[in-house]
């Protein structure tokens, strides 16, 4: 006789109400937000730079060039623990994410192009003391027109980012502050989106098994020419247009 314990029953029905995903670092709990994407934005989002309209059910975000910035698209919510997940569709532009900001300034974000996947956590302070850290980058190759799942989950002390089967994570005292305004960004023309979804999360119990298999990564970034100073300093343009998404 199979005897079935009361976790396996717990996790299977949980698993469907995230897309029948196993889960990693986060459980999922009430739902707090739950938008198809499939109209104009309205409340709670804010289209704080760039285009912004629906296409065929979804809603395309297109950078602006006289924004002289990315195209940015933010649900006004102020969050616990949470997981947050979009489906993305590349249709020309150099790069997408999804993040998260802290109550001031930014706090952690996946960073989706066709060739690289990066999952950090913000600079935190812009021209302080403070830096970005990458915790996973590697090569990829998405393809447009093809929806990808892109997720971010945040418990405790501790981010998980994935972008399809793509999966990263790292930890830093960042993430215990309050999350706001999670939402996605636009660098060039243009990627569609649709259903953009926030749970509430409580920390996986069977976490500390699941991460020693998540392998984390750090692919080599080759540094334009001319850009070395402003890296190294911290105060170039190279460190002012990461700050602004």
């Amino acid at each position: 006789m199979k005897y079935i314990t009361a976790s396996a029953v717990f996790f299977s029905l949980i698993a469907p109400a995230i897309s029948e995903d196993k889960p990693l670092l986060a459980i999922p709990g009430n739902v707090v937000l739950d938008a198809k994407l499939d109209s104009s934005p309205g409340d709670p989002w804010r289209a704080a730079k760039g285009k912004w309209e629906p296409v065929d059910g979804a809603l395309k975000g297109s950078e602006l060039p006289e924004d002289h910035h990315g195209a940015v698209l933010r649900a006004t919510k102020t969050l616990g623990d949470c997981i947050v997940e979009v489906e993305v569709m590349l249709d020309g532009a150099r790069s997408t994410t999804l993040s998260m900001n802290a109550v001031k300034d930014h706090m952690a974000r996946v960073v989706v192009t066709p060739k690289m996947i990066t999952i950090q956590r913000d600079d935190n302070d812009h021209e302080g003391p403070d830096k970005s850290i990458v915790f996973h980058r590697v090569a990829a190759d998405l393809q447009p027109g093809v929806w990808h799942k892109v997720r971010m989950e945040l418990v405790g002390d501790t981010m998980l980012g994935k972008v399809n089967d793509i999966v990263g994570w790292g930890s830093s005292e960042l993430f215990t502050q309050p999350k706001a305004n999670p939402g996605v960004t636009v660098a060039g023309q243009s990627i569609r989106f649709r259903n953009f979804k926030i749970w509430e999360a409580t920390r996986n119990p069977a976490w500390d098994t699941v991460k020693e298999t998540i392998k984390n990564e750090v692919m080599p970034v080759a540094t334009p020419k001319g850009k070395g100073k402003a890296k190294a300093n911290g105060k170039g343009k190279a460190k002012k247009a990461a700050a602004k998404e």
